[in-house]
């Protein structure tokens, strides 16, 4: 049986670490820590396949993982209001429930650094080529912006000794031994500036959850000293060229876009130039009071340009695909969509280094950001899934959005990326 009642985490308590060394980036202000978060089973599942999904392998792999986050998400967890694991779990061997525990501490991870503003990822492997132990993933946006990028570990635990001085004595030991090092690096995307250690536990048979952070202690801003503002519009990142193609790589993938991920990777010289040279469809649609594109292969099994809306979900593959409910009434089926404006400003900016080759790439993109919907932080919004109605999906902040259903009947057009003309 799948869960539909919003779960509620909090932050369980936090300890601040002191960096060796000089202050790094003395003007940043690491963002002030959610109390707690809340979120559905679209939201967590959205967040673990992204994270499943950041990673240096071929997009069809990539594509298989994310598929069986989304249903692992669904199904592991009990209903009800409280943090619970369900029985299925004791199905499964050891490794396996430690592989889900790694794979939930992650997606607590990522739901959690888009809380504090956070908006663009990658994988931190790119911090070391060799054995050395690493954290998980670096973010960039928010108070990041125009500093450099911070460095986030996850970690999950479903044991039987979790307790809440125990997943301390985890978020610090990450720390201090993945996290710490690190502080003052240079990666990809600029320098890591700030560092997060996210531990996340839950004991089966229990009804609870303990969150425990360790992060990097700053100094206290002098008051004679101003906070550059961030660049261009509230609504717009100047995010680092390397970041924003890493985090739309993995989201052209969970979209099932996998042409698109080709030449992100070619863009990047991690491949030969793609043989096809093939345009890419997305359908457009409202939803929630927004517009955005969902991949057309991801919807049909091959193309059929010469359906309209009305007939295509009419059409028997579309009635077979989404129309199947489980008992609860939760959609069988879920699809990952971007934001309207977030997908043309990244494949327009795509276009353009395609055009010039991977040797004049920039080093900045100028991107929208979203604000986050489907799943909460604090306690102003207590109650999120009665407040969305008939709506129940995620979207996060670079723009991607998991849909609980099919899109909407009222489709509104037909967009096509052509890879050297642009998206029309």
């Amino acid at each position: 049986m799948l869960w539909t009642m919003d779960k509620t985490v909090a932050l369980t308590g936090e300890r601040r670490h002191r960096h060796k060394g000089g202050a790094v980036a003395p003007l940043f202000i690491a963002p002030e820590l959610a109390p707690q978060i809340q979120f559905g089973p679209t939201a967590l599942a959205a967040a673990i396949a992204r994270t499943a999904t950041l990673r240096h392998a071929p997009p069809e792999l990539l594509a298989h993982l994310a598929a069986s986050a989304l249903s692992e998400a669904q199904v592991l967890l009990a209903d009800g209001p409280g943090f619970a694991l369900s029985s299925l779990i004791g199905a499964l061997g050891d490794t396996e429930q430690t592989h889900f525990a790694s794979r939930m501490g992650a997606g607590i991870t990522d739901l959690y650094m888009n809380a504090l503003d956070y908006s663009w990822r990658d994988n931190a492997a790119c911090l070391s080529g060799k054995l050395d132990p690493h954290a998980d993933f670096l973010y960039s946006g928010g108070s990041a912006l125009g500093h450099g990028v911070v460095l986030a570990e996850a970690r999950g635990s479903f044991a039987a000794t979790v307790s809440d001085a125990k997943m301390a004595r985890e978020a610090e030991r990450k720390y201090l031994r993945q996290v710490r090092p690190y502080i003052g690096a240079t990666s990809p995307h600029g320098q890591v500036i700030h560092g997060y250690s996210i531990a996340f536990g839950s004991r089966p048979g229990t009804s609870d959850a303990v969150l425990r952070l360790s992060q990097t202690r700053r100094p206290q801003p002098k008051p004679n000293k101003s906070v550059p503002s961030v660049p261009s519009s509230p609504s717009f990142d100047q995010v680092p060229t390397t970041m924003a193609l890493a985090t739309h790589r993995s989201n052209f993938i969970l979209m099932d876009a996998l042409p698109v991920a080709d030449w992100i990777d070619w863009v990047q010289g991690t491949r030969d130039i793609p043989e096809d040279h093939a345009p890419v469809s997305f359908l457009q649609f409202n939803y929630a009071g927004r517009s955005f594109l969902a991949s057309a292969d991801a919807l049909m099994p091959y193309r059929m340009p010469h359906l309209w809306f009305d007939e295509l979900h009419d059409y028997p593959f579309w009635r077979h695909r989404w129309e199947p409910r489980w008992a609860s009434g939760v959609p069988s089926l879920h699809s990952f969509v971007m934001e309207e404006k977030a997908a043309t400003a990244f494949l327009g900016a795509l276009t353009a280094m395609i055009r010039f080759g991977p040797r004049e790439r920039p080093v900045m993109l100028e991107l929208p950001t979203n604000d986050i919907a489907g799943f909460a932080s604090g306690s102003a919004e207590i109650g999120i899934r009665s407040a969305r109605e008939d709506y129940d999906y995620a979207l996060f902040r670079d723009g991607l959005a998991l849909l609980a259903g099919p899109p909407s009947r009222r489709l509104t057009g037909i967009r096509t990326w052509h890879p050297k003309e642009g998206l029309t």
